[in-house]
């Protein structure tokens, strides 16, 4: 029908790629995006099916007797809201989900409470939800709080990598689409608490905060630094917390080489409005940390300036620490040497490639040793992952007045700090979630896309570590200055693809949020 080669566009139509480019390229088209696949920088026109049925056909396109003028076609001649839907967009490229994992069902995730009570100390009890709220023991001198991490998906983020949304029907991709899911979501859940991540600056400022502030939030957000155009927020309650101190983190630091990227994390002391004089106060953190599976030097790096600033700011005048919360979006996956260092609080990376810390990287790339030490001195973070501090000289000896063999000793001594190895913190974390089903042994899931879906996102808390017996992942966090009441259970891999994976019509992220109910002993 047609005389030129034809690139198809959806299982609604199809027209010569070259043309609509061509109509496209350099004219204002309203909620357009970046083309997905091979054509990342293409816009293209988004049509809404509120004005045109899913399988809407133009005649001159379909009926076979009619020539297609496509030369004569321009965007300017369609209304401001007369908008074409391209759906079902057709994956033929290399690397393309399989079919199996294309399906367009739509329909709601189910997730679920599951509450852990501790009876005794040698009993865990979890529970599905099940129109029961199984109530935990109970104590006068208590503060119960609720935390969420989530990665929203920065919108720029989303366009600059289509290729990870080739799933994806288009109208979802859309912010004036995702951002009212998503506040669904946060209104839903009510935690006390948000850890935000991937917060794109313009919409945190005409949008996010504005929203979050009139649901009774105040808002704390550091921005990624190098122009990057998202960051970090921490949200709470006014009616549950005062803010003690906000302490934002910068990774990228231009005196050290090794830290080149723009990562960020934010501290926060909280203090719980209580009727007691003494109250407590709360350490809230949220992160996250650079993606290349690749660069697991940085990524450590970039952890243990951010424990640095939390023992900083946890720090209390008895040389104990605060309760701690740690969330984030982490890029390791469970059991990976970075999983291990923040859980068992010490970590010897004697010959670990760079691209195992992170337990992302499957090729062969990034087989590079890490160093001894991993960062430059004058980071001023020791091996303890806590500020160091500087050491004025002593003016009654001077170098000049050491005898040969005191300089012998101080040269040994800096030579085995520089070699050392082993990485430690002072913090007893656990994470919310055992990473595992317990039945089956199959792996939870915190993001879910084209290309993968695995366990990134985390809630780390300070408390002393039980064991349970039984599958791998049985592992939970017990007692300590915090006591986990309940989670929201997480999905499999399977699970996320009956909805067509993440981002969908009710799930408006590539992520899923995680929540927590902790209870503060006073």
């Amino acid at each position: 029908m047609f005389s030129h080669h034809q690139k198809s566009l959806g299982r609604d139509w199809t027209t010569p790629w070259e043309n609509l480019q061509r109509c496209c390229w350099n004219r204002h088209i309203s909620s357009c995006m970046r083309w997905p696949g091979h054509y990342s920088r293409a816009p293209y026109p988004y049509f809404s099916s509120r004005h045109f049925s899913l399988h809407w056909r133009p005649s001159c396109l379909f009926e076979s007797r009619t020539p297609f003028q496509y030369w004569n076609w321009r965007p300017d001649s369609l209304s401001h809201t007369s908008l074409l839907h391209l759906s079902s967009y057709i994956m033929n490229s290399e690397g393309d989900e399989p079919s199996s994992k294309r399906r367009k069902h739509q329909g709601t995730i189910q997730r679920h409470w599951e509450y852990i009570c501790n009876h005794n100390k040698d009993k865990t009890k979890i529970l599905g939800d099940q129109n029961v709220d199984p109530k935990c023991e109970d104590s006068d001198n208590k503060f119960d709080f609720s935390v969420m991490s989530y990665n929203i998906l920065s919108q720029d983020l989303l366009e600059d990598n289509s290729h990870l949304y080739r799933h994806c029907r288009r109208p979802v991709l859309h912010w004036s689409f995702r951002f009212p899911n998503i506040l669904k979501e946060i209104k839903h859940f009510d935690a006390d608490v948000l850890c935000l991540q991937e917060v794109q600056e313009d919409h945190y400022g005409a949008e996010i905060r504005p929203s979050l502030e009139s649901l009774g939030y105040h808002c704390e957000y550091k921005m990624r630094t190098g122009r990057k155009p998202d960051g970090c927020a921490i949200c709470f309650k006014h009616s549950k917390f005062s803010l003690l101190s906000v302490n934002p983190v910068e990774f990228y630091r231009r005196d050290v080489p090794l830290l080149d990227r723009d990562n960020v994390g934010l501290v926060l002391l909280l203090q719980p409005k209580l009727a007691s004089a003494a109250s407590p106060v709360i350490c809230v953190a949220n992160t996250h940390l650079l993606y290349n599976p690749r660069r697991g030097d940085i990524k450590l790096t970039q952890l243990a300036m951010l424990l640095a600033e939390i023992s900083s700011v946890a720090h209390q005048k008895d040389g104990s620490f605060c309760p701690i919360v740690m969330c984030g979006d982490f890029n390791s996956v469970p059991g990976s040497p970075l999983y291990s260092f923040i859980k068992e609080g010490k970590l010897n990376y004697e010959g670990l490639a760079i691209g195992k810390v992170s337990g992302q990287e499957q090729s062969s790339r990034g087989q590079r040793i890490l160093s001894i030490p991993i960062w430059p001195p004058n980071l001023g973070i020791s091996q303890n992952c806590v500020y160091e501090v500087q050491q004025l000289p002593k003016v009654e000896k001077t170098d000049s007045d050491l005898t040969q063999t005191e300089l012998d000793k101080t040269e040994v001594l800096v030579t085995a700090e520089k070699l050392s190895s082993h990485l430690q913190h002072h913090f007893s974390l656990s994470s919310v979630y055992s990473h595992y089903f317990p039945d089956t042994g199959i792996p939870e899931v915190t993001t879910c896309h084209s290309r993968s879906a695995i366990t990134v996102d985390y809630i780390f808390y300070s408390a002393a570590k039980e064991d349970v017996a039984g599958q791998p992942g049985a592992e939970v966090a017990l007692v300590g200055g915090l006591k986990l009441l309940a989670r929201l259970s997480l999905l499999t891999e399977q699970d996320l693809w009956t909805v067509n994976g993440l981002p969908n019509e009710n799930n408006s992220s590539d992520h899923l949020p995680l929540l927590a109910k902790f209870r503060l002993e006073l």
